[in-house]
């Protein structure tokens, strides 16, 4: 019997959502990622009530753990894509659903659905911790600014992770993504804004970054919001259509 294309989407999409659900490292890496944000946070906060950073905005205590807070969500893309290859489970989900692209499509939805809250969430809680330590000290939120930074913040997190599920897609081996995705991030990119800054604007993290961070005269920062979200939104298609293509051309 056949079955319509809706309908194949809804099921297939239900399906993805419910082994990513129930697929304990999701949930595991989501709280240790929750923990390590809110002790960052902390950390910082900390140290503006001693007065070393006293005047700072609660936006700029807030956003300080992005750069270890996106290293959680990188973890939660490899392992949604990566998990499935672990003891040949991807046999099974392509005997129950055959359409391929429509399987890892779904499969990267799926992953945003959960992402868009789960980020937003560990955002503002770490916005809030600094506001209720600090909201008698701290320079005044603005709340236009505010909302801009939790969106930008939360799109990021979100088109992070659906890039770093794609990468592992493509390797299909989670230690191997890890080393290349996380060492990107925290090694060979940083390196790179020393020696080529104009052209490091345009890879995913410089360009992503640009969504959250206040403004800024430096060169590193000189995108838009809307253009850094333009970029790292372009990088994650790019990747996921990837992924698609390997997927489809094949053996599981």
């Amino acid at each position: 019997m056949s079955v319509s294309s809706s309908k194949r989407f809804t099921r297939t999409l239900r399906a993805e959502m419910d082994k990513l659900i129930t697929l304990p490292s999701v949930w595991i890496t989501l709280i240790c990622t929750f923990i390590l944000n809110l002790g960052v946070v902390a950390a910082f906060t900390s140290v503006g009530l001693k007065g070393e950073a006293g005047t700072q905005g609660i936006l700029i205590i807030g956003l300080s753990s992005m750069g270890y807070l996106q290293a959680g969500f990188i973890i939660l893309g490899i392992l949604t894509t990566c998990s499935e290859y672990t003891g040949g489970q991807i046999r099974t989900t392509l005997t129950a659903i055959p359409w391929r692209s429509l399987q890892l499509t779904t499969k990267h939805l799926a992953l945003a659905m959960v992402t868009i809250p789960a980020g937003f969430i560990i955002v503002v809680l770490g916005m809030l911790y600094p506001w209720i330590r600090m909201r008698d000290t701290a320079v005044g939120v603005d709340i236009d600014t505010l909302i801009e930074v939790i969106i930008g913040a939360t799109g990021y997190l979100t088109l992070t992770t659906l890039l770093s599920a794609a990468v592992g897609a493509i390797i299909r081996r989670t230690t191997p993504t890890l080393v290349i995705l996380l060492g990107y991030y925290f090694i060979v990119s940083p390196l790179m804004k020393g020696l080529l800054r104009s052209f490091i604007t345009y890879l995913p993290d410089a360009a992503g970054q640009s969504m959250y961070r206040l403004s800024s005269t430096d060169e590193i920062n000189a995108l838009t919001p809307v253009q850094g979200t333009g970029i790292l939104m372009l990088w994650a298609l790019i990747f996921i259509a990837a992924a698609v293509v390997f997927y489809r051309k094949r053996d599981a």
